[in-house]
């Protein structure tokens, strides 16, 4: 693109559109900060990417969880604890939420296929979760052989997917029955 292209390129997006972008990583960054204490302690993190992939559809669901994530790049302490920066997706977890942006990616494909239907969304939706814990489990055994040695597959499933499957699941339905009830109001 030169630079008169440039100029007159319209975007995409409208003033609604980044309303609502802003609304959804503002409403991830609340339920990162949500914890629930049991044995495993979990957040709403998951919950809010799912719900506002539901909500506002694929491309400004994802584009919430990435201004979500771009935030907390920048030191916002947006992500679980109120912690931020860079070093927290580089860590040990940061792989669980760069895998968000692939959970959006995968819902963007789906809706374009199934549109809004109950069936495509869920599919979207746990292809999605499954994407994320693969990337992340990949990412967190990468980092922690770099600090603490090799670790099996197994373990590290152990410690950070399974615990965490069946409330993610929970998590997944109350977005999608939310979202649904939600929706007819949201343009």
């Amino acid at each position: 693109m030169d630079n008169t292209q440039l100029l007159t390129h319209k975007s995409n997006l409208n003033t609604l559109d980044i309303v609502y972008i802003a609304l959804g990583a503002a409403l991830i960054t609340i339920c990162s900060w949500i914890s629930i204490p049991t044995a495993v302690p979990f957040t709403l993190q998951t919950f809010a990417v799912f719900a506002m992939l539901a909500l506002l559809g694929g491309k400004r669901g994802t584009l919430a969880t990435l201004v979500y994530i771009l935030l907390g790049a920048v030191g916002a302490p947006v992500f679980a604890g109120f912690s931020g920066g860079v070093g927290v997706l580089l860590g040990t977890t940061g792989g669980y939420i760069v895998g968000f942006i692939l959970t959006g990616l995968i819902y963007i494909l789906f809706e374009k296929f199934f549109k809004k239907t109950l069936v495509g969304e869920v599919i979207a939706l746990v292809l999605g979760l499954v994407s994320c814990y693969a990337l992340g489990t990949v990412w967190f055994m990468t980092v922690y052989a770099k600090s603490s040695g090799a670790i099996g597959v197994m373990t590290a499933l152990g410690w950070c997917v399974f615990p965490f499957i069946i409330p993610d699941l929970i998590k997944l339905g109350l977005a999608l029955v939310i979202s649904r009830r939600v929706r007819p109001v949201i343009k």
